[in-house]
């Protein structure tokens, strides 16, 4: 599909309300193995990853982080609390999903979608090709 063709329902980018109504949406129909894990995890959706996180992460590009999955029990990647006082969430950045919305001028709900599903997948340890068949059948049952 050529992209000078696609008409756009936003006049100014979807803020992170618009992103969170979106992600809230399709976090209600993620793939049932998925699902199943994501009873307690909140969802948030942030402009951009803080100084932090991106350090910690030894990020080169803060836009290459689209989404994170933040366990409750981590100090930090890799360090666990003794006692969990937060929940488990998922943050999506919003000006690197939007980045990505204008290089491929893919539909927003898709990459959303796409992106909750490798995070999450990634994080309750599925394969790549398990990930990227959730993504295919979710795809199709959009269509």
């Amino acid at each position: 599909m050529d992209c000078n063709q696609i008409i756009m329902n936003y006049t100014v980018p979807p803020s992170i309300e618009d992103l969170e109504v979106m992600a809230k949406s399709v976090f209600e129909s993620l793939p049932e193995e998925i699902a199943e894990y994501c009873d307690e995890i909140e969802l948030l959706v942030e402009e951009m990853v803080d100084e932090g996180t991106e350090s910690e992460l030894d990020l080169d590009d803060p836009f290459d982080l689209l989404a994170l999955f933040k366990s409750g029990k981590e100090i930090s990647p890799g360090v666990e609390r003794k006692d969990s006082s937060e929940d488990d969430c998922l943050v999506l950045y919003r000006r690197s999903i939007l980045d990505m919305w204008c290089e491929t001028c893919d539909d927003l709900s898709v990459i959303i979608r796409q992106v909750m599903i490798e995070e999450l997948g990634r994080c309750f340890d599925f394969s790549d090709r398990e990930i990227q068949e959730m993504i295919r059948r979710h795809y199709q049952g959009m269509l």
